[in-house]
């Protein structure tokens, strides 16, 4: 009884398993792979152990890309020391220690955020533009958006003035429509629009039909009631 107890293995013995979906049974057999001698006997039992874990994943076995990664795992899982040969290029241990590229963060302008970014970029697009007519009515269709867009987010009254300002900062002093005759839109007809596309929103087809029928139930009932009032007569 003691020698068999003995024998047993405990996790805070064995070794870190590198990739543990796969379990420590695949683990001890990519082990064992990495000490046969033979080279020849070696690629069989790497093909076989990749047919093992792509049978742990039916549905993807047959796709050419996750082939490539079962064989990617193979060499990670083996510490890189399985030495056969691959039907794809072996990877580097050094790819594992890469850290990703710090990303931007998207959002340059954070006290004007109710423009949006796209706002910028029309902007940028904009102001690599000749001068011409062509450029000018884009920059009027910005102008207009940005007044839309500030009515969306503030619900308030807004000055052409002040959209004209905010564009001026946002062009690095390019664009200025502050000095043209210019107007734009009027701030009554996009709180319509506004409202027209918050409704779309809140209420979508399927919930606008609901409400017709709804209503349209309403009509039968107010009519039945009047036929059953006109019987009683």
């Amino acid at each position: 009884m003691q020698e068999e107890v003995s024998y047993l293995e405990y996790n805070s013995e064995r070794p870190h398993l590198i990739i543990p979906e796969y379990g420590r049974h695949l683990q001890k057999l990519i082990d064992q792979a990495t000490e046969i001698e033979d080279r020849e006997e070696r690629n069989k039992a790497a093909k076989y152990i990749i047919s093992v874990m792509g049978s742990l994943n039916p549905h993807l076995r047959d796709v050419l890309d996750f082939q490539h990664k079962l064989w990617d795992q193979l060499f990670i899982m083996s510490d890189f020391k399985l030495d056969v040969d691959s039907p794809y290029p072996i990877p580097s241990k050094d790819i594992l220690t890469q850290k990703p590229e710090r990303l931007k963060y998207p959002q340059n302008f954070p006290k004007y955020r109710f423009y949006g970014n796209n706002i910028k970029y029309m902007i940028d697009v904009a102001n690599s533009w000749e001068e011409s007519d062509l450029k000018n009515a884009l920059v009027l269709v910005i102008a207009n958006h940005m007044k839309k867009s500030y009515l969306s987010w503030n619900k308030d009254t807004v000055t052409d003035e002040v959209i004209f300002e905010h564009l001026l900062e946002l062009s690095g002093g390019k664009l200025n429509l502050s000095k043209s005759n210019e107007e734009l839109s009027n701030t009554h007809d996009l709180m319509k629009v506004n409202k027209k596309v918050s409704n779309k929103t809140q209420f979508g087809p399927s919930k606008v039909g609901i409400i017709k029928k709804n209503n349209n139930n309403k009509g039968h009932l107010n009519k039945n009631n009047q036929n059953k009032n006109t019987f009683k007569k």
